[in-house]
């Protein structure tokens, strides 16, 4: 840029998140303008260090949103437009288009929101994913239930990870399911259900070429954890095991093919039990969410939304993007909802042991060790003792989300 001023950003919050980027922004000299969700607008911004706070009942009303950053423009040069919710993915993106700003444009960032987009894409690039089918026609559906075995997921296109998917055994749930939902069903897909173990790849992207992704595999699906409750859990793969490698390699592939230009990822895997084989579940334009942002930084350092921060600048100014040097060591996280509203975690005394959930009917820890295999036998051990002293289980998938 040529101007002598400050680059301004304006940060899109739907949830309380992304306080590092915020941090990193302003270290760099930029202005931080925020515009935030009304029910989120009283959490513990950093005030002193932003340079705008405006609130909105909700940041996806059309043609609202469009009107309020319109109106920002008039007396602030905005220079780039960061989503930091998954949800906020697509608005920002929208106005990106509308203000003719770099960054991820509608076309892009549906390969990155919409569940169905992204299955058509990849389906495309020889990646392996689940069988999948549009909610569009009826026939197509028919021919999906009877070529692909029960059961089947039913998925909201537009939500966030696991939240709203429904698992159906039989056609007549199927069609009772998209009944209720009527003329919401088109926003729905149905997909081949397959039981494996859920891995993720937190990754950053310049210029289309990744230059970090850390491999890392759940412990109790997403799904399962947040339908039935349970215990949270997440750990960084060896980096030498088949398994990082072969994630590494086909998430590496997948990005590149959905021309992801710069910025972070969070994408997941599951590794069929029948076959062994990796398939596609889904990819997020955004920085992982239930804390896999502190787990990565515990591993190596990388804080991955002040890497974003620092992506963003270099993009807007044309200039080149650094990794920082970083570490390679392993870490665990675990979380569960819990019996007592502040649960003693005292006993946990263990020297690996880097954080600890602060949050009322919650218990979690973050463990950190040079080793993968000490992390793997440490999350062992704290899962049989966290279902023994803390976990609570309620019924209704809200109560279960806030889990994780």
């Amino acid at each position: 840029m040529s101007e002598n001023r400050p680059i301004t950003f304006l940060c899109l919050a739907s949830e309380f998140k992304g306080l590092p980027f915020i941090e990193e922004a302003k270290r760099m000299g930029s202005r931080v303008l925020m515009l935030v969700r009304d029910e989120v607008a009283d959490e513990p911004w950093p005030q002193e260090i932003i340079d705008g706070f405006y609130r909105m009942p909700d940041l996806h009303t059309q043609p609202d949103i469009t009107y309020a950053v319109s109106y920002l423009a008039r007396s602030h040069k905005i220079d780039g437009i960061i989503a930091l919710d998954d949800f906020d993915v697509a608005p920002a993106a929208a106005l990106r288009e509308h203000l003719r700003l770099r960054g991820m444009n509608d076309s892009a960032a549906r390969y990155f929101r919409d569940k169905l987009a992204m299955r058509v894409k990849v389906s495309q690039s020889g990646i392996l994913a689940p069988e999948f089918s549009a909610v569009f026609n009826y026939a197509d559906l028919v021919d999906f239930m009877e070529r692909v075995q029960a059961p089947w997921v039913l998925k909201p296109r537009f939500e966030a990870g696991a939240v709203g998917i429904r698992k159906l055994h039989y056609a007549e749930g199927v069609w009772r399911a998209l009944e209720e939902l009527g003329d919401q069903q088109s926003f729905y897909l149905l997909e081949q259900f397959l039981p494996g173990d859920v891995y993720h790849v937190d990754s950053i992207v310049w210029e289309g070429e990744i230059v970090f992704a850390l491999a890392s595999k759940y412990g109790a699906p997403p799904l399962s954890i947040t339908q039935g409750g349970g215990i949270f859990n997440t750990q960084t793969l060896d980096r030498s095991s088949p398994e990082a490698q072969t994630l590494g390699e086909i998430n590496g592939r997948l990005l590149r093919f959905l021309q992801h230009k710069h910025g972070v990822a969070h994408t997941e895997f599951i590794r069929s039990n029948a076959d062994g084989r990796f398939y596609f579940l889904e990819t997020a334009a955004r920085v992982g969410g239930a804390n896999i942002d502190r787990m990565v930084k515990a591993a190596t350092g990388i804080e991955l939304w002040a890497e974003a921060a620092r992506v963003e600048m270099a993009d807007v100014m044309g200039q080149p993007y650094q990794l920082p040097p970083h570490r390679e060591g392993y870490a665990g996280l675990i979380i569960c909802l819990a019996r007592e509203e502040f649960p003693d975690l005292s006993a946990f005394d263990d020297p690996e042991i880097v954080w600890r959930l602060d949050k009322p009917y919650h218990a979690g820890l973050l463990i950190a060790s040079s080793e993968a295999q000490r992390i793997e036998s440490l999350l062992q051990e704290c899962n049989g003792r966290f279902a023994q002293d803390f976990l609570h289980h309620l019924p209704g998938e809200k109560e279960v989300r806030t889990a994780i």
